[in-house]
């Protein structure tokens, strides 16, 4: 037996991100990760492809401040990546330094209303930020009354931010952060590849369309972290090095291939963890990293009581996302695209009503035919080049399962598409990989292979999230806290969940 102040079950971004803040605080830490190395989605790949995520969005440098690593931010996160929204008749558009241009350099009609709408989203989603930098209001106890200072605090700042917009635009903010993206977008732009971006932005990840309620407040939230996509310096190996050296410098002990088959609870308290091999680990707190019903299911289902359990079982979790690597023969340029735009991020949504359209049949269990595309180029060490592919929608859940042909099918609806908006792109592929969310929930545990966990949406954010009742990320018995990307405030890399949580925990101990 091994005595520990905290276990962290799951060594992904947040689950190193929480121990490495818990060690710096004094405690000693135990980070336990099934898989064969830590990183969790961020660093899942098949067969020496590249990894589920392919970029950055948004790593907050608050969590990384308190990992240690905050001197090295800008090396690690890397460059920003511009953005090209491709068209079938060749005429992309690209997104870069707060402004659209032509694929021939010249600016783009719809530059100027971009950049205002864009602006005007970024400070609605500055005062979001402050929301989710801390654990969602409410539920602290009598005892805790630092912690409730400084919420009270932080909601005080929001309702000054929202005074000082003025009353015109506070009124547009309080209308437009429950709305629809493709309403929003729609009053300012004309529907087209630059209102079909920021559709697909919104939805990215999500088993949602831009017409569903709430999607702008997914847009909203992603520009207030910045909406910055950037390519790690030394690819996502790299970020999770370096957060796998913070917890070590942190004083923390990382197990990998080490599967959790219990959390331990002795009179509705965590005692500890038991591992597949036999190992008990004692600590009076664990942290989480896996989903909620999973972590329900190895403390047991008789430490909640039965309104609990039903709102866990009911949380929405359902994948839309896959993954296509196509592997290129060479580092040439795809043809139609600038040399300078080589590494940008490809966007293929031609408008907001094709996005809506694409999603339609996930409605129905079946894959869209038309489907919206994220791509970016990427070198491996090896020496090989790829086009990673987001691509949606392709349900966890589609008819009949994903059989071999159901994957073939994907695969050629991804190339088919792709080789529309850049012709001759075809004949630069040499090979394929498909990982579909089936796939990714056997391989990392995200329910229903969803990549923020659980679905991004109204009733399930904020102090809903991932349900009502257990969104501070205490979940059951005393010592345990949930710290994945199913909580307070999701996924998307930012890490803020881990270092929440973490910090969380480390005030409910006092």
């Amino acid at each position: 037996m091994s005595n520990y102040d905290a276990i962290v079950v799951g060594g992904g971004i947040n689950g190193l991100i929480a121990g490495a803040v818990l060690g710096r605080k004094g405690k000693k830490v135990c980070i336990i990760e099934k898989a064969g190395s830590f990183g969790g989605m961020a660093s899942y790949a098949v067969d020496g492809g590249p990894s589920l995520a392919h970029a950055l969005y948004n790593l907050s440098p608050l969590a990384l401040k308190d990992t240690g690593i905050d001197a090295d931010h800008a090396t690690l996160t890397g460059q920003q990546i511009d953005t090209v929204s491709l068209s079938s008749d060749g005429n992309h558009i690209a997104f870069k330094e707060g402004r659209v241009y032509w694929n021939d350099g010249t600016e783009h009609p719809q530059s100027q209303a971009w950049r205002e709408l864009t602006h005007r989203l970024k400070t609605y989603g500055g005062l979001l930020r402050q929301l989710a930098e801390a654990p969602p209001p409410g539920g602290h106890s009598a005892s805790l009354s630092r912690a409730r200072f400084a919420e009270m605090l932080r909601l005080a700042k929001l309702g000054v931010g929202l005074k000082k917009l003025g009353k015109t635009e506070m009124r547009r903010f309080l209308q437009v952060v429950l709305s629809n993206v493709y309403d929003i977008v729609l009053d300012d732009l004309p529907d087209g590849p630059v209102a079909g971006m920021l559709a697909a932005d919104a939805i990215r990840g999500a088993a949602t369309g831009p017409r569903s309620p709430g999607t702008v407040f997914n847009l909203i939230y992603r520009l207030g972290h910045g909406g910055t996509i950037t390519r790690p310096a030394g690819g996502m190996t790299a970020v999770v090095d370096a957060l796998v050296e913070a917890a070590r410098a942190a004083g923390c002990t990382m197990l990998h291939e080490t599967e959790v088959s219990r959390i331990l609870v002795d009179e509705d308290a965590v005692t500890g963890v038991l591992t597949a091999d036999g190992q008990t680990l004692n600590a009076p707190m664990v942290l989480s990293n896996v989903a909620s019903p999973l972590t329900c299911k190895l403390t047991g289902p008789s430490v909640f009581d039965i309104e609990t359990t039903r709102r866990i079982r009911n949380i929405r979790a359902r994948g839309t996302a896959a993954k296509v690597n196509l592997r290129l023969k060479d580092a040439s340029p795809l043809p139609g695209l600038k040399d300078e735009l080589k590494g940008a991020r490809l966007i293929y949504a031609p408008s907001a009503a094709y996005v809506e359209t694409a999603f339609n049949p996930a409605k129905y269990r079946e894959m869209s035919k038309a489907p919206v595309i994220e791509a970016i180029r990427t070198e491996l060490p090896d020496g090989s080049h790829w086009l990673s592919a987001i691509v949606q929608y392709a349900p966890s859940d589609i008819e009949g399962g994903w059989t071999q042909s159901a994957l073939d099918q994907l695969t050629q609806l991804t190339i088919d598409t792709l080789d529309r908006a850049v012709p001759g792109l075809r004949d630069h592929i040499v090979g394929t990989q498909t990982i579909t969310p089936d796939q990714i929930q056997a391989a990392t545990g995200a329910p229903g292979g969803h990549w923020h966990h659980a679905e991004m949406s109204l009733d399930q954010l904020l102090t809903l999230r991932p349900s009502n009742g257990t969104s501070r990320y205490a979940f059951g018995p005393k010592g345990l806290f949930l710290c994945g990307a199913a909580t307070h405030p999701g996924g998307d890399v930012m890490g803020l969940a881990g270092r929440n949580a973490a910090l969380t925990a480390l005030e409910a101990l006092k």
